[in-house]
């Protein structure tokens, strides 16, 4: 069983929000896969189901971005999965071009409050996670306002199609493993 778990924050005004992508691509990851999110547990809203033969739990935290790992730690511990090997984490990164995709199997939250809580309470940095790409902020822009902020149209259309390779890249991370997701996935931008 697998954990894939897409950060975001859960009031009305954050939906299509920079820093919502992983929100983004778990619903994406539940219409494809006919599964619904809806029941509330573990501080998260949760979907049960299966993806690319994988039974997976789909959980969207509603704990807000900054304690992500309390939603987090506590499913991983209901339902007593390995989070090195079993556990994806989907985030915004501000470092990656829009649309671009980053995998990788450990490493540090690279300044991303939702990861680095998500590490506090692990204890540890070596599960699976997707960074999704959002974009430098200008300067001078704060950078909450930044990532709490909208995406334009145009990077918008970007978003919908690398949240496509997203649901892919976790589907070749449970069936093949990590190293062919990255081999695959980890490319300049989508498309």
């Amino acid at each position: 069983m697998y954990i894939i778990a897409g950060l975001g924050n859960p009031d009305r005004q954050y939906r299509n929000t920079r820093h919502n992508i992983g929100f983004d691509v778990i619903d994406f990851i539940a219409d494809q896969n006919n599964i619904t999110i809806g029941e509330r547990k573990h501080k998260a809203l949760i979907g049960k189901g299966f993806v690319g033969g994988q039974k997976v739990v789909l959980i969207k935290p509603q704990t807000y971005m900054n304690l992500s790992g309390e939603s987090v730690r506590e499913v991983i511990d209901f339902y007593k999965i390995d989070e090195r090997s079993e556990l994806i984490v989907i985030s915004d990164d501000i470092s990656l071009e829009v649309g671009q995709i980053r995998i990788r199997k450990k490493g540090s939250a690279g300044g991303h409050n939702g990861l680095k809580n998500i590490i506090l309470h692990l204890g540890h940095d070596e599960f699976q996670r997707i960074k999704m790409g959002v974009g430098q902020k200008p300067e001078g822009y704060d950078l909450a306002d930044y990532v709490l902020g909208h995406f334009s149209k145009e990077e918008r259309e970007i978003m919908d199609e690398s949240a496509k390779y997203a649901a892919e890249a976790v589907t070749v991370m449970m069936t093949e493993g990590a190293d062919a997701a990255m081999n695959r996935y980890n490319r300049k931008t989508a498309g």
